[in-house]
């Protein structure tokens, strides 16, 4: 499976939130902005690392769940989401 990241910038993030329909590891923060949450997925029980400072949020993954955070980013709108796969 791949490891991969996504990355939100939270400074072009305006919780416009296309992205919680795409995937639901992605929900809304306190500021009202995008965040991911690894445990919010009702349907997959889903592990991930989680680095989060004042500028991103960035969530490392080795699931075969990828296609579901790029059709996140894509639905961005504020191309705020990145979603790059990573070496071992």
């Amino acid at each position: 499976m791949p490891r991969y990241e996504v990355t939100i910038e939270k400074d072009a993030c305006d919780g416009v939130f296309a992205c919680l329909t795409r995937d639901p590891r992605f929900v809304e923060d306190e500021d009202g902005l995008a965040t991911i949450d690894p445990g919010a997925d009702p349907v997959y029980d889903c592990e991930g690392e989680l680095t989060e400072t004042a500028e991103r949020v960035v969530a490392t993954f080795d699931d075969d769940r990828i296609d579901e955070a790029r059709r996140a980013a894509t639905a961005c709108p504020t191309d705020a989401i990145v979603v790059d796969e990573v070496d071992e």
